[in-house]
């Protein structure tokens, strides 16, 4: 058993714990002091990233020279057109060629007034055949009536003073030889018949002129021939001038035929040959006409002769403003070459076609000036510019230059640049 503690014993004091170490002076100080590097070292770990510098300085230059040709080379092969080439074909010898003509009556004049009014009355409609004289119609003009009523009045004014005058005239000249009159009221006399004689002239001509403006009331046919317009009625107000034309007539027993001979065959046409016309609404059939006259001049804006074939017409089976195809007849001319119309490029420095030649650069393009014969519409004969063997290029852009590269597609295959 354990003693129970005694009163009044004092307690042990409790033992008290060992202080904490004192922190190390060097905590929060700065960091030991290391070793210089050497000369030599540094040296070569310049050396080192210099190296390193220049590898990726080159490995850049050459990958953005590399790009740069990838990017031309693309560029150039883009920017050259794709061009479908075809060779030239073969065709036959030309000796005869085709062209349109422009059918035109022998005379066409349109009919306008020569004085003011009003329609009184017309007697020809379209279609109807007139004579030379036939009258087509009444125009009523009452103010020139009047004019010339007035011109009449002041002419017998004038004429009334112009014998008094002269009456006083003789007779002064008669009393002045007698000293009866004085040479001075004489001369006066005298002066004032011929100023009135002067008068009578003058008023003579105004009456005379309205007479002329009053015969153009009446309007008449000029020569035999169709009445193709009538562009008046009857009541409507008439113009002087050819501001406003009444009537059209053509005549039609004759006709002229205009076609345009290209500059080549300007020589093979002649005056008095015989031409064959064809119309579209005549199938089968030919008709024949006489070249009567050329133009004797080359037109500068399209290389063509203008020449005129006259037909006749007096079974009126023919009508003006129709179209014909005028057959011509030439020597036969060399070789031929038949290419697509959709080949042929019109510029200021004449008609073209595109061909295609082999060059060190690949595929260029060269523009060759040619001339054509035939031309259907679909196909045109060329008969100078081109030789065998030329490819040339079927549908050629509008932009296409002579010697500019092209990326060549034939039928069939694919794009390419080259042969």
């Amino acid at each position: 058993m354990n003693n129970p503690s005694k009163p009044n014993e004092p307690k042990p004091a409790p033992q008290s714990r060992p202080a904490p170490a004192a922190a190390s002076t060097h905590e929060h100080g700065s960091a030991p002091e290391q070793a210089p590097v050497s000369g030599r070292k540094a040296m070569l770990t310049l050396g080192l990233i210099v190296a390193v510098a220049l590898v990726l300085a080159v490995i850049g230059i050459l990958t953005r020279r590399h790009g740069d040709q990838v990017l031309a080379k693309e560029t150039q092969q883009t920017a050259a057109p794709t061009v479908s080439v075809a060779p030239a074909q073969p065709g036959a010898p030309v000796d005869n060629f085709v062209l349109p003509g422009n059918v035109t009556a022998y005379t066409d004049s349109p009919i306008y007034a020569r004085t003011d009014g009003y329609l009184e009355h017309w007697y020809y409609d379209i279609g109807a055949h007139v004579r030379k004289g036939d009258l087509l119609a009444v125009i009523a003009t009452p103010e020139l009536d009047q004019q010339l009523a007035q011109a009449e009045a002041d002419l017998a004014t004038a004429e009334t003073n112009a014998g008094n005058a002269s009456v006083q005239a003789e007779r002064y000249k008669g009393l002045v030889a007698s000293n009866a009159v004085s040479k001075f009221d004489t001369d006066t006399y005298v002066t004032q018949a011929a100023s009135t004689s002067s008068a009578v002239k003058s008023a003579q001509a105004n009456v005379q002129r309205l007479k002329e403006l009053q015969s153009f009331e009446k309007i008449y046919a000029p020569f035999n021939g169709v009445v193709t317009a009538r562009n008046v009625d009857t009541g409507q107000l008439i113009n002087e001038g050819a501001g406003q034309e009444l009537f059209h007539l053509q005549a039609l027993d004759t006709l002229r035929v205009y076609a345009d001979v290209p500059q080549l065959y300007s020589q093979t046409v002649r005056r008095g040959m015989k031409i064959a016309l064809t119309f579209p609404e005549y199938p089968g059939k030919t008709f024949w006409g006489t070249l009567v006259r050329t133009a004797d001049a080359i037109d500068p804006a399209s290389r063509t002769l203008l020449v005129e074939v006259d037909v006749d017409n007096r079974d009126r089976q023919l009508m003006p403003g129709a179209l014909a195809e005028v057959h011509f007849r030439t020597p036969p001319t060399g070789p031929t070459f038949v290419v697509p119309t959709s080949a042929l490029i019109f510029r200021k420095e004449g008609l073209q076609v595109g061909t295609v030649v082999n060059s060190a650069q690949g595929a260029v393009a060269r523009l060759v000036t040619i001339q054509i014969g035939v031309d259907d519409g679909a196909t045109a004969q060329v008969v100078s510019g081109l030789h065998a063997g030329d490819e040339v290029i079927q549908d050629p852009p509008d932009s296409l230059l002579d010697g500019e590269r092209v990326t060549l597609v034939k039928p069939g295959s694919q794009a390419a640049g080259g042969f």
